[in-house]
């Protein structure tokens, strides 16, 4: 990979990033406190900030300092290393391996990275998001500060703290890439041939699809604008099925991250628990049934669909809008 296409790689993938932190924030603050105010036994976990009733949608966009903070460098490494690893494994694996096997492969390299950056921010997200803040009162804290310095008074230590739910969101976002991905691949280069075949016009596609060969780059030159729209609408269209699909058959693990990350600074981490994430999984079974797992899931599934559309299609018009830039240079 050229210095080049790596700078835009990150560049891109920031900027997917970025876009849909803004865009889709209030959608996962809603689900994250519907999922952790069906489970009785982290109602004490609950910040009582303010006398003022709490309500889903006040403050939708607390703790999203943390998130932008983190989620920019994040993305990066994310999309440097599934870009890299893509096209290590097809250069080393035999011819014969499926190009799911590879997508999966090479998603969960990434997700595994990405996770170490963000699992700190995630913690605190998730313990601003269900804060009870007073309308009326002022807080010289952003909603971020406020919960690390609640998650500092833990037992266990803030650095401790902070990640513990790493490996509950890398058990949630694995199976979720390794869906994702494979599926995103094959239904983007579906969509694309499914545009060559309604028209005669020079192969277009994304950076990665089809291969864009030299009559193709030309004609990408002299029809950008329609280049940049159609790899947006392919590229969003793919990614939000297969978000969708994969959110909604990962929604327990989600749900346990939930319940692990907001209980983290309550909890001493020791080896009378290290089984905590099996005994949530019970209560939360014990108290709401089986579908109690699958809280929050049509949320969860609504945000992944829009924001996996805006993560991938905004990455894929960037790095198109950026690689026809540095042509030009």
């Amino acid at each position: 990979m050229s210095d080049g296409t790596r700078k835009e790689i990150l560049v891109a993938g920031a900027v997917a990033a970025f876009t849909v932190d803004l865009l889709v924030y209030p959608l996962d603050t809603i689900k994250t406190r519907y999922q952790s105010e069906g489970h009785a036994a982290l109602k004490g976990h609950l910040s009582q900030a303010g006398r003022a009733p709490y309500t889903a949608v006040r403050g939708l966009y607390q703790g999203i300092g943390s998130v932008v903070i983190a989620t920019l460098p994040a993305a990066a490494v994310f999309f440097a290393s599934y870009e890299s690893a893509k096209s290590l494994l097809k250069s080393t694996l035999p011819t014969a391996t499926p190009s799911p096997v590879i997508h999966a492969v090479a998603s969960a390299g990434a997700e595994m990275a990405s996770c170490f950056i963000l699992t700190p921010a995630e913690v605190i997200k998730q313990n601003a998001q269900v804060l009870r803040r007073s309308r009326s009162s002022k807080h010289s804290l952003s909603s971020s500060l406020q919960a690390l310095r609640m998650l500092r008074r833990s037992e266990n230590g803030v650095a401790r703290t902070l990640w513990r739910g790493y490996t509950t969101l890398v058990a949630r976002n694995l199976p979720y890439t390794a869906i994702q991905f494979p599926a995103f691949e094959y239904l983007r280069g579906r969509l694309w041939q499914r545009r060559l075949d309604r028209s005669s016009d020079v192969a277009l596609g994304s950076a990665t699809w089809p291969p864009v060969s030299e009559e193709t780059s030309a004609f990408m030159h002299n029809n950008l604008n329609r280049h940049l729209v159609e790899t947006g609408l392919i590229t969003g269209t793919a990614a939000a099925v297969s978000g969708s699909l994969a959110a909604a058959v990962t929604t327990p693990a989600d749900v346990v991250k939930t319940m692990v990350m907001l209980g983290a600074r309550e909890v001493p981490y020791n080896k009378s628990n290290k089984k905590s994430v099996l005994v949530i999984a019970r209560e939360v079974i014990r108290e709401s049934g089986s579908r109690g797992l699958f809280r929050g899931g049509g949320l969860r599934a609504a945000w992944a669909a829009l924001g996996s559309g805006l993560y991938l299609g905004s990455y894929e018009v960037s790095k198109v809008w950026l690689k026809h830039h540095s042509s030009l240079s």
